[in-house]
């Protein structure tokens, strides 16, 4: 039984040598996507065992990728493929939905390996991501004042994109269901987390962590 692949990159070396890695195994077929909007069509289009995409892409990232293609296919099966490997996108990846990483550093064995885990139901994080994890973990566990993780958390992101969409913090506070008071509180805690001092700068900051992109925000900055 062939595994039917959509890998959605926008470096056409990139998709041409994953192509070929995988299409080596014998059971798997893999089409490619350029673009976003090339992905979703074929989305609409096709079924597909599973989707690699890539973390960072112009328009929109790979984590909101996902979410617009679960919204249509909510059974897919999604791996984030990219050469950056960042602990925040950890939580964002879970509440998305997907399924895991991989490092497009990895060897053919271990992507081979991470789709087939995939494929079972399995989440897929490198070794490197849990070992981090532990250490972030082990640090929250030390800290007793609220000092920087560098894990956005859920709610925190959701903050960052109402503050993207010029949403002021009365609003964000009521849109949340929170005081404004505990609002403040979060935004000293994300401001502390992204080394800013003001909303711009967390929303800018987000921008080039990949947390957001161009369409998160109600005026996509230069």
């Amino acid at each position: 039984m062939m595994v039917h692949i959509l890998l959605v990159d926008d470096h056409p070396s990139v998709m041409a040598g994953t192509k070929v890695l995988l299409e080596q195994e014998g059971d798997m077929v893999v089409a490619n996507a350029e673009t976003v909007e090339k992905a979703l069509e074929l989305v609409r289009q096709n079924h597909y065992d599973l989707m690699l995409l890539d973390l960072h892409m112009p328009k929109m990232n790979g984590i909101d990728l996902a979410k617009q293609i679960i919204a249509i296919r909510p059974e897919a099966v999604i791996l984030i493929y990219t050469g950056f490997e960042f602990t925040n996108h950890f939580n964002l990846m879970m509440e998305a939905g997907i399924s895991g990483f991989v490092l497009k550093t990895a060897s053919k064995e271990q992507l081979v390996t991470a789709v087939r885990c995939a494929l079972r139901g399995e989440a897929v994080l490198p070794l490197s991501l849990v070992r981090q994890m532990r250490r972030v973990s082990a640090q929250e566990t030390e800290k007793t004042s609220g000092l920087e993780t560098g894990v956005v958390t859920g709610k925190e992101y959701d903050i960052l994109k109402q503050i993207a969409r010029g949403k002021s913090n009365k609003a964000i506070a009521e849109n949340l269901l929170v005081s404004q008071r505990s609002l403040e509180y979060s935004l000293t805690s994300l401001f502390h987390k992204l080394g800013v001092k003001s909303r711009i700068e967390a929303a800018m900051k987000a921008k080039t962590m990949g947390l957001l992109s161009d369409s998160d925000f109600s005026n996509p900055p230069v």
